[in-house]
């Protein structure tokens, strides 16, 4: 099993690098959160790996932490997913974004995700329910609020990614009203 790749970028696609590793180019499927802090051709990337061996093909699927790698692992289990969209679920929902969505049993979260319709965001909540542990939220906010929250940005058109680094930017002792945190999570954005 390959746990790990370390190498020079040779090439970055769309949910794909390409590392120079030992004289060998490796292709490696990766999800948008491993390529945002975005690796420069000829720099150093690593990466945690999964393989997947298929009757007619090895792919390589890298991931910037272990815990998306986890996560990966756990939506391979789920009827239905396979490596791709288990990628482009972790594209578009960060691993925390997954949890929340499976703890707050909200497949509205995963239908935003491309590929994924009602049924099979249902069935990814149903099955990892006892799996997946609902994210920590500082200071015991209610969940409710920030599901909230990420939904009312999503609707004005940020991303599901963006949506959750907006929440988890509130501060642990903000207000626990959904206005309130809406116009906090703004101003994340309005910092960048």
């Amino acid at each position: 099993m390959i746990a790990s790749v370390r190498g020079i970028v040779q090439h970055v696609g769309l949910q794909e690098v390409v590392l120079e590793v030992g004289g060998m180019g490796v292709q490696i499927t990766v999800p948008q959160a491993a390529l945002d802090p975005a690796p420069s051709v000829g720099h150093a990337m690593f990466l945690h790996t999964r393989l997947i061996v298929r009757e007619d093909s090895l792919s390589l699927y890298g991931f910037s932490t272990i815990e998306q790698r986890e996560v990966f692992d756990l939506l391979l289990q789920v009827s239905g997913v396979g490596p791709r969209l288990a990628v482009t679920i972790l594209s578009h929902l960060p691993p925390d974004g997954l949890r929340a969505a499976v703890a707050g049993d909200q497949p509205a979260a995963l239908t935003q995700v491309p590929g994924i319709g009602r049924k099979t965001a249902e069935k990814i909540i149903f099955h990892l329910k006892d799996r997946l542990a609902a994210p920590q939220i500082p200071g015991g906010l209610a969940l409710e609020a920030d599901n909230d929250v990420v939904s009312a940005l999503t609707a004005l058109g940020y991303s599901l990614v963006e949506a959750q680094s907006a929440v988890q930017s509130i501060p642990a002792q903000a207000s626990a009203e959904v206005e309130a945190r809406v116009r906090l999570a703004l101003q994340y954005f309005s910092r960048r």
